[in-house]
């Protein structure tokens, strides 16, 4: 299914809203939207939500033979997939363009740059090494999923605990998490990848664009930084011309934002190694509001409860009361009772008194005409009464 494209008059409406420095939410030039990172309850599970796209990352392992290039590495893998979930413009079982380029930028970000220690998931050099799996799924396309995805790989590889081994000769046992606390991965450095869009061949720079922004937009750079201030990697996209000094103005943008990211990672990972030594709530049930859950939820309506007795017993006392005898119930035999034993039943009365008053309003209407077929196709016949009187009587 394709993707509805923006009218022209959406189109200049957002070109000229970005001609005068405004955005569609409210941002600055170089503004992020809000970015919010939740673990799971395993280790190495993370969802990332950037404004409202939200990226779901699984980080897994199993022992595999090594290459033979690489006897003692072990393989990083990633795949990012687009589901149709996250936009009806996304085909499943099918590999776009998209899919494509964010899966190679994505393996340039994290296993390119070095950043995971890859020899010390050696086991047994040549013969058994961890394989590393890194699983993206998007789950809601609002623009910019390689920040997004960026950041969701390398929080779940920093939250990611593989399980202990001991080798004893060739054999290698592996160890349950109850057995032995799993080990982290080592990890050197966090590369975050940062966009930028540019507009009006290359006028105008917006970072973080939304998912509107990035169809009316000419190119697309996106850099790869870690706190550092170590570019991991650099792509350029749309076919547009950057000068040095926009490339190096970016790149002091990036290293900006890059610190401010790797900051709220280390928090957010911080605050879950806590919560899990007290043996509080964690994961998704905790970190996800109630109103997502419970769609049909409503708020309490505040209602004022200092003076209730004091209402009730004005009402009470100022009701009067009823002087009609209350029936009792009168016990006929075992299970069986009957209430207003002797007193006149009135129900259906006031059908019956309908009924009466219907023959009256028939007689007072005489000059009514009467319709004896409404049908199309027969010929309709109308009479008065008086004409169907003496009809009656010529027949007898």
């Amino acid at each position: 299914m394709r993707d509805t494209p923006l009218s022209n008059c959406e189109r200049r409406f957002l070109l000229k809203a970005i001609e005068e420095k405004k955005r569609l939410d409210g941002r600055e030039t170089y503004d992020y939207r809000n970015i919010k990172i939740s673990f799971g309850t395993d280790y190495g599970c993370c969802i990332v939500e950037l404004g409202k796209t939200r990226v779901l990352c699984q980080v897994s392992c199993e022992l595999v033979p090594p290459k033979d290039s690489r006897p003692t590495e072990g393989i990083m893998f990633f795949n990012l997939e687009l589901s149709p979930m996250a936009s009806p413009a996304f085909e499943p079982n099918r590999q776009s363009e998209l899919s494509v380029t964010l899966n190679r930028q994505l393996e340039r970000c994290l296993r390119n740059s070095k950043c995971i220690d890859t020899e010390s998931l050696c086991v047994i050099s040549g013969e058994k090494v961890w394989q590393i799996r890194v699983d993206v799924h998007v789950l809601n396309h609002d623009g910019n999923l390689m920040d997004a995805a960026s950041i969701a790989a390398i929080s779940a590889l920093s939250h990611f605990r593989r399980p202990d081994v001991t080798i004893q000769g060739r054999d290698v046992t592996v160890f349950s998490p109850e057995e032995r606390d799993p080990i982290p991965l080592s990890i050197y450095h966090m590369p975050i990848c940062v966009s930028f869009a540019f507009f009006l061949e290359g006028s105008y720079l917006l970072v973080d664009p939304c998912e509107r922004e990035e169809r009316v937009k000419d190119g697309l750079l996106m850099i790869a930084m870690n706190k550092h201030r170590e570019i991991c990697s650099i792509q350029s996209s749309g076919g547009i011309m950057l000068l040095k000094d926009q490339v190096l103005r970016c790149s002091k943008i990036a290293s900006v934002k890059v610190s401010e990211i790797t900051e709220l990672i280390n928090k957010a990972l911080e605050n879950d190694r806590k919560i899990r030594k007290e043996g509080g709530k964690f994961g998704f049930a905790e970190s996800m509001p109630k109103q997502r859950i419970t769609t049909l939820k409503r708020d309490k309506a505040p209602v004022e409860m200092t003076d209730v007795e004091e209402t009730a017993s004005d009402i009470v006392n100022t009701t009067e009361t009823t002087t009609e005898p209350v029936p009792s119930p009168v016990l006929v035999g075992m299970g069986t009772a009957q209430v207003g034993e002797g007193i006149v039943n009135s129900w259906g009365l006031d059908e019956e008194e309908e009924e009466d008053d219907e023959p009256q309003t028939e007689d007072t209407k005489t000059d009514e005409v009467m319709v004896i077929s409404d049908s199309e196709e027969e010929e309709v016949v109308i009479l008065n009464e008086v004409q169907k009187s003496k009809k009656t009587s010529k027949q007898k």
